[in-house]
Protein backbone atom coordinates (compact mmCIF):
# COMPACT_ATOMS: atom_id res chain seq x y z
CA UNK A 1 0.00 0.00 0.00
CA UNK A 2 1.42 3.58 -1.02
CA UNK A 3 1.01 5.02 2.50
CA UNK A 4 3.04 1.79 4.31
CA UNK A 5 6.46 4.19 3.37
CA UNK A 6 6.58 7.31 5.06
CA UNK A 7 8.34 10.07 2.12
CA UNK A 8 10.72 12.86 3.06
CA UNK A 9 10.12 16.73 2.45
CA UNK A 10 13.26 17.60 0.64
CA UNK A 11 13.16 21.39 1.49
CA UNK A 12 12.37 23.68 -1.95
CA UNK A 13 15.56 25.51 -2.54
CA UNK A 14 15.74 29.18 -4.18
CA UNK A 15 19.25 29.86 -4.27
CA UNK A 16 20.11 28.37 -7.77
CA UNK A 17 19.91 31.08 -10.31
CA UNK A 18 18.06 29.57 -13.35
CA UNK A 19 19.92 28.93 -16.62
CA UNK A 20 17.84 30.26 -18.87
CA UNK A 21 16.08 33.60 -18.75
CA UNK A 22 12.85 34.05 -16.53
CA UNK A 23 11.13 36.87 -18.07
CA UNK A 24 10.70 38.50 -21.49
CA UNK A 25 9.22 37.43 -24.76
CA UNK A 26 11.58 34.46 -25.57
CA UNK A 27 10.36 33.11 -21.45
CA UNK A 28 6.67 33.78 -22.27
CA UNK A 29 6.95 31.74 -25.85
CA UNK A 30 9.48 29.09 -24.02
CA UNK A 31 6.43 28.20 -21.05
CA UNK A 32 3.64 28.74 -23.46
CA UNK A 33 5.17 25.95 -26.39
CA UNK A 34 5.91 23.64 -22.89
CA UNK A 35 2.57 24.06 -21.48
CA UNK A 36 1.19 23.26 -24.98
CA UNK A 37 2.85 20.04 -24.98
CA UNK A 38 2.22 19.06 -22.10
CA UNK A 39 -1.34 19.01 -22.93
CA UNK A 40 -1.17 16.78 -25.83
CA UNK A 41 -1.53 13.64 -24.06
CA UNK A 42 -4.16 14.81 -21.61
CA UNK A 43 -5.79 15.41 -25.31
CA UNK A 44 -5.32 11.68 -26.27
CA UNK A 45 -6.79 11.03 -22.65
CA UNK A 46 -10.09 12.92 -22.74
CA UNK A 47 -11.06 13.84 -26.51
CA UNK A 48 -13.31 10.49 -26.87
CA UNK A 49 -14.17 9.88 -22.88
CA UNK A 50 -18.05 11.73 -24.02
CA UNK A 51 -18.03 9.17 -27.11
CA UNK A 52 -17.17 6.01 -25.50
CA UNK A 53 -21.47 4.59 -25.59
CA UNK A 54 -21.40 5.50 -29.16
CA UNK A 55 -18.55 3.44 -29.61
CA UNK A 56 -19.84 0.89 -28.05
CA UNK A 57 -22.92 0.93 -30.15
CA UNK A 58 -20.93 0.62 -32.88
CA UNK A 59 -19.00 -2.24 -32.27
CA UNK A 60 -21.83 -3.83 -30.17
CA UNK A 61 -21.53 -6.91 -32.35
CA UNK A 62 -17.54 -7.45 -31.88
CA UNK A 63 -17.39 -10.13 -28.99
CA UNK A 64 -16.26 -8.36 -25.92
CA UNK A 65 -16.21 -4.78 -27.13
CA UNK A 66 -17.89 -3.66 -23.51
CA UNK A 67 -13.93 -4.17 -21.78
CA UNK A 68 -12.32 -3.63 -25.63
CA UNK A 69 -14.08 0.36 -26.18
CA UNK A 70 -12.75 1.77 -23.23
CA UNK A 71 -9.37 0.34 -23.99
CA UNK A 72 -9.10 2.79 -27.04
CA UNK A 73 -9.50 5.31 -24.63
CA UNK A 74 -6.65 3.73 -22.19
CA UNK A 75 -4.43 1.74 -24.09
CA UNK A 76 -2.14 4.95 -24.73
CA UNK A 77 -1.75 5.14 -21.18
CA UNK A 78 -0.54 1.35 -21.22
CA UNK A 79 2.00 2.20 -23.65
CA UNK A 80 2.90 5.30 -21.99
CA UNK A 81 3.35 3.25 -18.56
CA UNK A 82 5.22 0.71 -20.39
CA UNK A 83 7.79 3.09 -22.59
CA UNK A 84 8.07 6.28 -20.48
CA UNK A 85 11.06 4.67 -18.38
CA UNK A 86 12.94 3.87 -21.61
CA UNK A 87 12.18 7.34 -22.71
CA UNK A 88 13.49 8.98 -19.78
CA UNK A 89 16.72 6.94 -20.41
CA UNK A 90 16.38 8.11 -24.55
CA UNK A 91 16.05 11.96 -22.94
CA UNK A 92 19.07 11.88 -20.87
CA UNK A 93 21.51 10.33 -23.82
CA UNK A 94 20.17 11.95 -27.12
CA UNK A 95 18.85 15.17 -25.39
CA UNK A 96 15.36 16.89 -25.06
CA UNK A 97 14.25 18.52 -28.34
CA UNK A 98 15.13 16.32 -31.16
CA UNK A 99 13.15 13.54 -29.40
CA UNK A 100 10.19 15.90 -28.39
CA UNK A 101 10.03 17.22 -32.28
CA UNK A 102 10.01 14.00 -33.53
CA UNK A 103 7.45 12.79 -31.46
CA UNK A 104 4.98 15.59 -32.09
CA UNK A 105 4.72 14.92 -35.74
CA UNK A 106 3.94 11.27 -34.94
CA UNK A 107 1.12 12.06 -32.86
CA UNK A 108 -0.71 13.96 -35.49
CA UNK A 109 -0.32 10.59 -37.68
CA UNK A 110 -1.45 7.91 -34.82
CA UNK A 111 -3.98 10.21 -33.75
CA UNK A 112 -5.92 11.00 -37.02
CA UNK A 113 -5.75 7.40 -38.14
CA UNK A 114 -8.79 6.09 -36.61
CA UNK A 115 -10.77 8.24 -38.85
CA UNK A 116 -9.55 5.55 -42.04
CA UNK A 117 -10.07 2.40 -39.95
CA UNK A 118 -12.85 0.52 -39.57
CA UNK A 119 -11.52 -2.62 -37.61
CA UNK A 120 -11.63 -2.11 -33.57
CA UNK A 121 -8.50 -3.62 -33.40
CA UNK A 122 -6.63 -1.97 -35.66
CA UNK A 123 -8.14 1.25 -33.87
CA UNK A 124 -6.89 -0.17 -30.36
CA UNK A 125 -3.50 -0.77 -32.21
CA UNK A 126 -3.27 3.23 -33.49
CA UNK A 127 -3.83 4.35 -29.94
CA UNK A 128 -1.12 2.19 -28.63
CA UNK A 129 1.08 4.06 -30.54
CA UNK A 130 -0.51 7.47 -29.86
CA UNK A 131 1.05 5.92 -26.18
CA UNK A 132 4.42 5.93 -27.73
CA UNK A 133 4.58 9.34 -28.68
CA UNK A 134 2.88 10.54 -25.99
CA UNK A 135 5.43 9.02 -23.96
CA UNK A 136 8.35 10.64 -25.28
CA UNK A 137 6.27 14.42 -25.15
CA UNK A 138 5.07 14.11 -21.83
CA UNK A 139 8.56 13.15 -20.60
CA UNK A 140 10.38 15.16 -22.60
CA UNK A 141 8.24 18.40 -21.66
CA UNK A 142 8.14 17.44 -18.07
CA UNK A 143 12.37 17.16 -17.84
CA UNK A 144 12.94 20.10 -19.59
CA UNK A 145 10.47 22.45 -17.06
CA UNK A 146 13.01 20.84 -14.10
CA UNK A 147 15.94 21.67 -16.26
CA UNK A 148 14.64 25.21 -16.79
CA UNK A 149 13.60 26.30 -13.25
CA UNK A 150 14.35 25.59 -10.06
CA UNK A 151 12.92 26.12 -5.99
CA UNK A 152 9.22 28.00 -5.88
CA UNK A 153 9.54 28.71 -10.10
CA UNK A 154 9.70 25.08 -10.37
CA UNK A 155 6.61 24.48 -8.40
CA UNK A 156 5.16 27.18 -9.75
CA UNK A 157 5.69 25.38 -13.73
CA UNK A 158 5.02 22.44 -12.59
CA UNK A 159 1.55 23.51 -11.04
CA UNK A 160 1.23 25.72 -14.01
CA UNK A 161 1.43 22.37 -16.30
CA UNK A 162 -1.26 20.25 -14.26
CA UNK A 163 -3.51 23.60 -14.63
CA UNK A 164 -3.14 24.00 -18.11
CA UNK A 165 -3.55 19.73 -18.84
CA UNK A 166 -6.87 20.20 -16.64
CA UNK A 167 -8.13 23.44 -18.34
CA UNK A 168 -7.22 21.69 -21.85
CA UNK A 169 -9.20 18.51 -20.81
CA UNK A 170 -12.43 20.77 -19.70
CA UNK A 171 -12.40 22.49 -23.35
CA UNK A 172 -11.12 18.91 -24.87
CA UNK A 173 -14.32 17.03 -23.09
CA UNK A 174 -16.81 19.76 -24.50
CA UNK A 175 -14.91 19.77 -28.37
CA UNK A 176 -15.04 15.58 -27.82
CA UNK A 177 -18.92 16.14 -26.89
CA UNK A 178 -19.81 18.54 -29.44
CA UNK A 179 -18.12 17.07 -32.07
CA UNK A 180 -19.14 13.49 -31.01
CA UNK A 181 -22.80 14.07 -31.98
CA UNK A 182 -21.91 14.56 -35.40
CA UNK A 183 -20.41 10.96 -35.33
CA UNK A 184 -18.02 8.94 -32.79
CA UNK A 185 -15.40 9.30 -35.47
CA UNK A 186 -15.50 13.02 -35.61
CA UNK A 187 -13.05 14.10 -32.78
CA UNK A 188 -10.29 12.35 -33.84
CA UNK A 189 -9.25 15.18 -36.44
CA UNK A 190 -8.45 17.18 -33.36
CA UNK A 191 -5.14 15.01 -33.41
CA UNK A 192 -4.13 16.99 -36.28
CA UNK A 193 -3.27 19.90 -33.89
CA UNK A 194 0.45 18.85 -32.76
CA UNK A 195 1.38 19.68 -36.75
CA UNK A 196 0.85 23.04 -35.69
CA UNK A 197 2.47 22.77 -32.20
CA UNK A 198 6.04 21.62 -33.47
CA UNK A 199 6.95 24.50 -35.10
CA UNK A 200 6.47 26.74 -32.05
CA UNK A 201 8.48 24.36 -29.66
CA UNK A 202 11.16 24.34 -32.61
CA UNK A 203 11.44 28.10 -32.20
CA UNK A 204 10.86 28.27 -28.95
CA UNK A 205 13.21 25.76 -26.73
CA UNK A 206 16.81 26.68 -26.23
CA UNK A 207 19.14 24.83 -28.75
CA UNK A 208 21.28 21.60 -27.36
CA UNK A 209 24.35 23.69 -26.73
CA UNK A 210 22.62 26.32 -24.23
CA UNK A 211 21.58 23.55 -22.47
CA UNK A 212 25.15 21.67 -22.73
CA UNK A 213 26.43 24.54 -21.03
CA UNK A 214 24.17 24.79 -18.59
CA UNK A 215 24.93 20.67 -17.44
CA UNK A 216 28.19 22.03 -17.29
CA UNK A 217 27.41 25.26 -15.01
CA UNK A 218 25.38 21.78 -12.67
CA UNK A 219 28.61 19.84 -13.08
CA UNK A 220 30.70 22.72 -11.44
CA UNK A 221 27.82 23.85 -8.78
CA UNK A 222 27.64 19.75 -7.29
CA UNK A 223 30.43 18.10 -9.09
CA UNK A 224 30.03 14.46 -6.86
CA UNK A 225 27.32 12.54 -8.50
CA UNK A 226 25.00 11.20 -6.03
CA UNK A 227 23.49 7.60 -6.52
CA UNK A 228 20.12 7.26 -8.24
CA UNK A 229 17.56 7.88 -5.83
CA UNK A 230 15.82 4.16 -6.11
CA UNK A 231 14.48 4.32 -2.73
CA UNK A 232 12.29 7.59 -2.91
CA UNK A 233 11.09 7.14 -6.39
CA UNK A 234 9.89 3.85 -5.51
CA UNK A 235 7.84 5.54 -2.50
CA UNK A 236 6.86 8.50 -4.65
CA UNK A 237 6.04 6.09 -7.64
CA UNK A 238 3.65 3.79 -6.06
CA UNK A 239 2.18 6.62 -4.02
CA UNK A 240 1.49 7.93 -7.69
CA UNK A 241 0.35 5.10 -9.21
CA UNK A 242 -2.84 4.84 -6.72
CA UNK A 243 -2.87 8.47 -7.25
CA UNK A 244 -3.08 8.25 -10.81
CA UNK A 245 -6.34 5.92 -10.39
CA UNK A 246 -8.02 8.28 -8.66
CA UNK A 247 -7.52 10.98 -10.75
CA UNK A 248 -8.46 9.26 -13.83
CA UNK A 249 -12.04 7.71 -12.65
CA UNK A 250 -13.78 10.82 -13.24
CA UNK A 251 -12.00 11.45 -16.79
CA UNK A 252 -13.19 7.92 -17.88
CA UNK A 253 -16.13 7.05 -15.49
CA UNK A 254 -18.03 10.38 -15.83
CA UNK A 255 -20.13 9.36 -18.99
CA UNK A 256 -21.15 5.77 -17.39
CA UNK A 257 -22.33 7.34 -14.06
CA UNK A 258 -24.19 9.67 -16.07
CA UNK A 259 -25.48 7.28 -18.37
CA UNK A 260 -26.60 5.13 -15.72
CA UNK A 261 -29.14 8.58 -14.69
CA UNK A 262 -30.23 8.44 -17.67
CA UNK A 263 -28.32 11.51 -19.54
CA UNK A 264 -27.37 9.75 -23.11
CA UNK A 265 -26.51 13.11 -24.71
CA UNK A 266 -22.85 13.49 -25.61
CA UNK A 267 -23.19 17.25 -25.36
CA UNK A 268 -24.66 17.21 -21.87
CA UNK A 269 -21.94 14.56 -20.66
CA UNK A 270 -19.26 16.19 -22.32
CA UNK A 271 -20.43 19.84 -20.26
CA UNK A 272 -20.78 17.81 -17.54
CA UNK A 273 -17.13 16.01 -17.49
CA UNK A 274 -15.91 20.13 -18.37
CA UNK A 275 -17.55 21.08 -15.24
CA UNK A 276 -15.78 18.77 -12.83
CA UNK A 277 -12.77 19.19 -14.88
CA UNK A 278 -12.66 22.46 -14.18
CA UNK A 279 -12.23 21.85 -10.63
CA UNK A 280 -8.76 20.60 -11.56
CA UNK A 281 -7.73 23.75 -12.31
CA UNK A 282 -8.99 25.00 -8.87
CA UNK A 283 -7.18 22.33 -7.07
CA UNK A 284 -3.54 23.21 -9.31
CA UNK A 285 -4.05 26.88 -8.71
CA UNK A 286 -4.56 26.29 -4.70
CA UNK A 287 -1.70 23.86 -4.68
CA UNK A 288 0.88 26.65 -6.61
CA UNK A 289 -0.36 29.72 -4.87
CA UNK A 290 0.04 27.78 -0.87
CA UNK A 291 4.30 27.52 -1.95
CA UNK A 292 4.41 24.96 0.81
CA UNK A 293 6.34 21.18 0.56
CA UNK A 294 4.31 19.04 -0.96
CA UNK A 295 4.49 15.84 1.14
CA UNK A 296 2.91 17.25 4.26
CA UNK A 297 -0.07 18.18 1.64
CA UNK A 298 -0.98 14.51 0.92
CA UNK A 299 -3.16 13.17 3.77
CA UNK A 300 -5.59 15.98 3.34
CA UNK A 301 -5.55 15.95 -0.57
CA UNK A 302 -6.35 12.18 -0.49
CA UNK A 303 -9.14 12.90 1.93
CA UNK A 304 -10.89 15.84 -0.54
CA UNK A 305 -10.26 12.95 -3.02
CA UNK A 306 -11.95 10.21 -0.80
CA UNK A 307 -15.02 12.78 -0.02
CA UNK A 308 -16.16 13.31 -3.08
CA UNK A 309 -15.58 9.61 -4.08
CA UNK A 310 -18.30 9.25 -1.34
CA UNK A 311 -20.61 12.05 -2.67
CA UNK A 312 -20.54 10.43 -5.97
CA UNK A 313 -21.43 6.88 -4.43
CA UNK A 314 -24.90 8.69 -2.84
CA UNK A 315 -25.85 10.45 -5.79
CA UNK A 316 -29.12 9.86 -6.90
CA UNK A 317 -29.46 13.01 -9.03
CA UNK A 318 -27.01 14.37 -12.11
CA UNK A 319 -26.50 17.52 -9.94
CA UNK A 320 -25.56 15.78 -6.86
CA UNK A 321 -23.16 13.65 -9.14
CA UNK A 322 -21.70 16.73 -10.43
CA UNK A 323 -21.17 18.11 -6.94
CA UNK A 324 -19.05 14.78 -6.00
CA UNK A 325 -17.13 14.80 -9.20
CA UNK A 326 -16.38 18.92 -8.67
CA UNK A 327 -14.80 17.94 -4.73
CA UNK A 328 -12.99 14.91 -5.82
CA UNK A 329 -11.33 16.88 -8.98
CA UNK A 330 -10.45 19.29 -6.70
CA UNK A 331 -8.56 17.19 -4.87
CA UNK A 332 -6.97 15.95 -7.64
CA UNK A 333 -6.06 19.26 -9.13
CA UNK A 334 -3.79 19.54 -6.20
CA UNK A 335 -2.61 15.75 -5.91
CA UNK A 336 -1.05 16.04 -9.59
CA UNK A 337 1.59 18.33 -8.73
CA UNK A 338 2.46 17.40 -5.58
CA UNK A 339 3.50 14.18 -6.53
CA UNK A 340 5.78 15.48 -9.46
CA UNK A 341 6.94 18.46 -7.39
CA UNK A 342 7.62 15.76 -4.55
CA UNK A 343 9.44 13.49 -7.54
CA UNK A 344 11.24 16.66 -9.37
CA UNK A 345 13.39 17.72 -5.50
CA UNK A 346 14.49 14.13 -5.29
CA UNK A 347 16.25 14.18 -8.98
CA UNK A 348 19.66 15.59 -10.45
CA UNK A 349 20.37 17.23 -14.20
CA UNK A 350 21.83 14.01 -15.34
CA UNK A 351 18.89 11.91 -13.92
CA UNK A 352 16.08 13.78 -14.76
CA UNK A 353 15.16 12.30 -17.34
CA UNK A 354 15.28 8.58 -16.37
CA UNK A 355 13.39 9.75 -12.98
CA UNK A 356 11.16 11.78 -14.66
CA UNK A 357 10.41 8.54 -17.03
CA UNK A 358 9.40 6.43 -14.09
CA UNK A 359 7.15 8.73 -12.37
CA UNK A 360 5.40 9.30 -15.96
CA UNK A 361 5.14 4.98 -16.18
CA UNK A 362 3.83 5.00 -12.75
CA UNK A 363 1.18 7.65 -13.35
CA UNK A 364 -0.11 6.30 -16.51
CA UNK A 365 0.28 3.06 -15.44
CA UNK A 366 -2.61 3.97 -12.77
CA UNK A 367 -4.63 5.39 -15.54
CA UNK A 368 -4.27 2.57 -17.73
CA UNK A 369 -5.39 -0.21 -14.43
CA UNK A 370 -8.08 2.18 -13.40
CA UNK A 371 -10.91 1.40 -15.83
CA UNK A 372 -10.40 -2.54 -15.55
CA UNK A 373 -9.93 -2.07 -11.52
CA UNK A 374 -13.36 -0.30 -11.58
CA UNK A 375 -14.76 -2.84 -13.96
CA UNK A 376 -13.84 -5.39 -11.78
CA UNK A 377 -15.14 -4.23 -8.54
CA UNK A 378 -18.36 -3.37 -10.37
CA UNK A 379 -18.67 -7.11 -10.89
CA UNK A 380 -17.87 -7.96 -7.57
CA UNK A 381 -20.55 -5.09 -6.02
CA UNK A 382 -23.31 -4.80 -8.56
CA UNK A 383 -22.88 -1.15 -9.25
CA UNK A 384 -20.45 1.11 -10.87
CA UNK A 385 -21.43 3.59 -8.23
CA UNK A 386 -20.55 0.95 -5.90
CA UNK A 387 -17.19 0.62 -7.28
CA UNK A 388 -16.70 4.57 -6.85
CA UNK A 389 -17.35 4.44 -2.65
CA UNK A 390 -14.97 1.62 -2.76
CA UNK A 391 -12.14 3.86 -3.81
CA UNK A 392 -12.91 6.38 -1.72
CA UNK A 393 -12.58 4.11 0.99
CA UNK A 394 -9.12 3.13 -0.05
CA UNK A 395 -8.66 6.60 -0.71
CA UNK A 396 -9.50 7.50 2.59
CA UNK A 397 -7.30 4.44 3.91
CA UNK A 398 -4.41 5.90 2.25
CA UNK A 399 -5.05 9.14 3.44
CA UNK A 400 -5.08 8.05 6.92
CA UNK A 401 -1.65 5.79 6.39
CA UNK A 402 0.17 8.82 5.17
CA UNK A 403 -0.80 11.10 8.15
CA UNK A 404 -0.09 7.65 10.92
CA UNK A 405 3.61 7.37 9.05
CA UNK A 406 4.54 11.17 8.79
CA UNK A 407 3.46 11.41 12.54
CA UNK A 408 5.93 8.64 13.30
CA UNK A 409 8.47 10.02 11.25
CA UNK A 410 8.08 13.61 12.67
CA UNK A 411 7.86 12.73 16.30
CA UNK A 412 11.10 10.69 16.40
CA UNK A 413 12.93 13.54 14.77
CA UNK A 414 11.36 15.96 17.38
CA UNK A 415 12.57 14.04 19.98
CA UNK A 416 15.84 13.79 18.67
CA UNK A 417 16.00 17.52 17.95
CA UNK A 418 15.19 18.08 21.59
Amino acid sequence: MPASAPLSSPAIDDSAPPPVSVSGPAHRLRVTALMAGSCLPVLGAVLIAPVLPKMQDHFASIPGAKALVPLALTVPALALALLAPFAGVIVDRLGRKRLLLVATVLYALFGTAPLWLDSLGAIIASRALVGVTEAAIMTCCTTLIGDYYSGHRRVKYLALQTMCASAAATAFFVLGGAAGAAGWRVPFWVYAVSLLLAPMLALALPSPAVREATERATEGVQPARRPFPWRQMAGICALTFFGATVFYTVPVEMAYLLDGLGVENTGVIGLATAVASAATVAGAITFARLKRSPDPMMPTVFAICAAGFGVMFLAGSVPLLVVGAVINCLGTGMLLPALLTSAMSRLEYRDRGRGTGLWMAAYFGGCFVCPLVLLAVESAVGTLAGAVGLLGLASAAVALGLLVARRRAWNPARTASA
